[in-house]
C-alpha cells in the first residue's frame, strides 16, 4: 500500500483526511475533472477504519435502495439527507464499486459486503483508483490550522510547520472528537455541534448477565423511558452489545450523554412475545409436560438454555420446580423477567469497529446540494465532520459516500464557474 507520494506544490484541492469521505471525495472530483488534488492524513496510514469495520469485512453499504426508507436510519440528519440521498444512494455504491473490481453481496440483516470478506479488497480498490486518477496523499502530515486568503482559497497549515496553497478545500477529517480534527474547521469561522459518541454498547453488571458472557438471542427490544431499537443482542463480561444495543446507543446518544450514562434498561428478550401470549405458553407447558423440571429447557425459540436458567432464577424458580408446581407467582415473574427484565446501566464501552461520533458541522450551515459551506465560499466537507450519523448497518459509510461524491463533484463545478 502507498504510505506517502512527495508532491512538488500543493494541489488545486486539498482534502483534509484520508478516510472513506477523503478518498471518495477526491476520487469524485478527480473523475469530474480537477486536475491537482492533494490528501493529507494525520496517521501513519489512510483509510484505517475502512480496514477495521465491519470485524475486517468491511461494511460497505446497505441494501436499502428507497431514499425515504434510507433516512430513517439516521437519528441526526434524516430530515436533510433525503435530497442527497436521492443524488447518491446505496445503489450508485454498489455500481461504482462493482464497476472497479469490488463484487458486494447482501447479507440476511440487509448488510452488504465485499464478496470477498475482506476489507482490504475495498481499500486496494480506493487506493488504486485515486492512484490511477492522478491524486496524490501524504500520511503523517496533520492539519494544524487553516486561514482564507483575501482573494479566495487558502493556505493550509500542516504539522510540521508548511503552508500549503489550495484553492478549495474538502474537510473529511470523521468524528471531530480530539482538539486536532476541530481546529481546521472552527479556525475560518464555523462553529461545530459538540461532539458525543454515538455507538456504543452498555455496561451492566448485574447477576442474571454473570457467566453468560457470548450469549446472544437473535431478536430482542431493549427501551429506555423514551426510546425502543430491536435486533440481536450478545451478553458480553461488561454488559450488553449487539445491533439492538448499538441502534438504541445511536438515538439516544445525547440523552444518554446527559445523564452521565446510567439509566434504566428494559430487555425484551423474546422476539416481541406478548405476555399474554407467553403465559398461554406456559400453561400449556403445565398441561403437557407437568413433571419436566421448568429449568430443564427454554420454552421461548432465541432464548438459550443457560439464558433461560438464569432468567429462572430471577424469578425464584428452584431447580427441583417442576411446571405442575409452579406457581402464579413464580410464572408470573418468569414472564416479567422474559418480557419486560429492568437492568441498571452505568456506563459505556466504544464499539471499536464501528465507533461514530455525533456532532460536527450543523448542516444548516452546508449547502446539502453541493456540500459547500454557506459561510466560506470554497470550503466543503464529507463525510462524519459533518453532524450526521447513523446507526449501525453500513449507513455510516453510506452517508460517507454520498457528502463526499456530491461534494467532490460540486468542486469540479465550482471551478468551471467561478
Amino acid at each position: 500500500m502507498q504510505k506517502e507520494v512527495a508532491m512538488e506544490q500543493a494541489g488545486r484541492l486539498i482534502v483534509i483526511g484520508g478516510g472513506a469521505a477523503g478518498f471518495f471525495g477526491a476520487i469524485a472530483a478527480a473523475e469530474h475533472g480537477v486536475g491537482e488534488i492533494l490528501i493529507l492524513e494525520k496517521g501513519p496510514e489512510v483509510l484505517t477504519k475502512v480496514r477495521i469495520s465491519g470485524g475486517g469485512r468491511c461494511n460497505v453499504t446497505h441494501g436499502c435502495f428507497d431514499p425515504r426508507e434510507l433516512v430513517n436510519a439516521y437519528p441526526r440528519g434524516k430530515r436533510s439527507l433525503h435530497g442527497p440521498f436521492h443524488r447518491w444512494q446505496p445503489a450508485d455504491t454498489v455500481e461504482w464499486f462493482e464497476g472497479h473490481g469490488v463484487a458486494l453481496k447482501t447479507e440476511e440483516d440487509g448488510r452488504m459486503f465485499p464478496v470477498t470478506d475482506d476489507s482490504q479488497t475495498v481499500l486496494d480498490c480506493l487506493t488504486r483508483v485515486a492512484r490511477e486518477s492522478g491524486v496524490v496523499w501524504r500520511t503523517h502530515c496533520g492539519v494544524t490550522g487553516m486561514r482564507v486568503r483575501p482573494a479566495g482559497g487558502f493556505v493550509v497549515e500542516t504539522g510540521d510547520g508548511e503552508e500549503l496553497d489550495a484553492r478549495w478545500v474538502l474537510v473529511a477529517t470523521g468524528g471531530i472528537r480530539t482538539r486536532e480534527a476541530r481546529r481546521p474547521v472552527e479556525a475560518v469561522g464555523h462553529r461545530l455541534a459538540a461532539p458525543v459518541p454515538s455507538l456504543f454498547t452498555f455496561r451492566v453488571d448485574d447477576p442474571r448477565l454473570k457467566g453468560l458472557q457470548g450469549v446472544s438471542v437473535p431478536n430482542a427490544t431493549v427501551r429506555t423511558d423514551s426510546l425502543a431499537a430491536s435486533g440481536p443482542m450478545l451478553v458480553t463480561h461488561w454488559g450488553l452489545s449487539g445491533p439492538a444495543v448499538l441502534k438504541l446507543s445511536a438515538w439516544g446518544a445525547r440523552i444518554m450523554a446527559e445523564r452521565g450514562y446510567e439509566f434504566d434498561l428494559r430487555v425484551d428478550w423474546t422476539g416481541g412475545l406478548q405476555p399474554l401470549d407467553l403465559r398461554a405458553m406456559l400453561e400449556t407447558e403445565r398441561k403437557e409436560h407437568g413433571t419436566r423440571k421448568v429449568v430443564g429447557r427454554s420454552v421461548v425459540d432465541g432464548v438459550t438454555r443457560r439464558l433461560w436458567q438464569s432468567l429462572c432464577v430471577a424469578a425464584a424458580i428452584g431447580e427441583i420446580d417442576t411446571w405442575a408446581t409452579l406457581t402464579k407467582k413464580q410464572g408470573r415473574r418468569l414472564v416479567e423477567e422474559l418480557t419486560d427484565g429492568r437492568y441498571a446501566v452505568r456506563g459505556k464501552s466504544l464499539n471499536k469497529d464501528e465507533f461514530v461520533t455525533c456532532g460536527g458541522v450543523p448542516l444548516q450551515d452546508v449547502n446539502l446540494k453541493t456540500m459547500e459551506s454557506k459561510l466560506v465560499p470554497g470550503l466543503f466537507f464529507a463525510g462524519e465532520v459533518l453532524d450526521i450519523d447513523g446507526v449501525t448497518g453500513g449507513f455510516n459509510f453510506q452517508a460517507a459516500w454520498t457528502s463526499s461524491r456530491i461534494a467532490g463533484g460540486a468542486v469540479a463545478s465550482v471551478a468551471e464557474h467561478r
